[in-house]
């Protein structure tokens, strides 16, 4: 079942520059997952299909659709124990 985490971002967003360390990390530990950062202010189309409101903002999905959803910096640990829920 793939996992696929996606990274709502834009390039002026002060919280979307901390968390990166951490997503860069996370696709180290977790090399099955898709780490996929989506530029909400060059494709909009896809934040809105997501209704994205806020930065920076994770969706980790798999097969069975969205599994979690986190808005603002958001810590490791939370990360992990989502990627390892959603089957990575």
């Amino acid at each position: 079942m793939p996992v696929t985490l996606k990274d709502f971002y834009a390039d002026w967003c002060g919280p979307c520059k901390t968390q990166d360390p951490i997503l860069d990390e996370l696709e180290d530990e977790f090399p099955d997952v898709d780490f996929e950062k989506v530029n909400v202010d060059e494709e909009q189309d896809v934040a809105n299909e997501y209704q994205v409101r806020s930065l920076p903002t994770l969706i980790i999905e798999n097969d069975d659709g969205i599994v979690e959803r986190f808005v603002g910096v958001t810590q490791r640990d939370d990360l992990e124990d989502a990627l390892s829920q959603a089957g990575a």
